[in-house]
């Protein structure tokens, strides 16, 4: 992919622009590792809804921008081995020039490439898929499929969660959620909207998602105490969810 790449800073705010003023990343200088944008704090809410001490072991991460969610998970999930792919050779080398994202083969492997061919062809399993990839026209392509969906869950590990940002596709825009639902045969939530107008839907396969509010709400507490990510306002949301109405989150 050839398009060109934009590194700006203002105000103690790095960001990663793709062609005009398309934001694709966002790293606060002082704070490498904190997640800046508000989507990619609620797309961490997965660690939220399977056991801390386990979970996750294996992540793949399809679309990598700058970086941020590899980094956090790389500093706060010492057990997870991480796998980003990019299709962008530029994108991949700029996370690593401008955004810190860590050297480190062993516990971050970046694969250059596509991510919906990955999907079909790949035979490792992870407990935790995030999917944040799109074009530099913010079209997420072959992405926002059924059969991208369907091989993401046949990858999927008994632990398997997956997490996608679906801005401009969340209320059945060109598939978007819906695929998701068909490929998890409606094991699958979607979050109300963040301000920004990402959407975030989480799906899972394996064992059954059934948690209390009230315990996510203390799963959130102390996902703040160790890592300093607030997620209390995004569980406060679900309260208002037909999925939710029993006061159960299930997936």
């Amino acid at each position: 992919m050839s398009f060109p790449i934009d590194i700006r800073e203002k105000d103690g705010l790095r960001t990663l622009h793709f062609e005009s003023n398309r934001l694709q990343g966002a790293m606060h200088i002082g704070h490498p590792a904190e997640l800046a944008l508000e989507y990619t704090r609620e797309m961490m809410a997965c660690l939220l809804l399977r056991d801390a001490s386990r979970f996750p072991r294996s992540v793949l991460l399809i679309g990598l921008g700058a970086g941020s969610q590899a980094k956090f998970l790389y500093r706060h999930c010492p057990q997870a081995h991480l796998t980003a792919v990019e299709i962008s050779p530029r994108v991949a080398a700029a996370a690593r020039e401008h955004f810190e994202l860590p050297d480190d083969a062993a516990r971050l492997n970046i694969v250059i490439g596509d991510g919906y061919e990955y999907m079909r062809t790949t035979a490792l399993s992870f407990d935790l898929i995030l999917v944040d990839g799109f074009n530099e026209h913010a079209d997420p392509g072959d992405l926002n499929t059924l059969p991208f969906y369907r091989a993401c869950r046949a990858r999927l590990s008994e632990q398997g969660l997956l997490a996608a940002n679906l801005i401009g596709l969340s209320h059945n825009y060109k598939g978007g959620y819906a695929h998701i639902e068909a490929a998890f045969d409606g094991r699958a939530v979607l979050f109300p909207r963040c301000k920004s107008g990402n959407t975030i839907a989480f799906a899972a396969t394996g064992d059954p998602v059934s948690l209390a509010l009230d315990e996510l709400k203390d799963r959130a507490l102390a996902l703040e105490a160790r890592t300093g990510l607030a997620l209390l306002p995004s569980i406060s949301g679900l309260d208002n969810l037909s999925c939710c109405s029993d006061g159960r989150l299930r997936i």
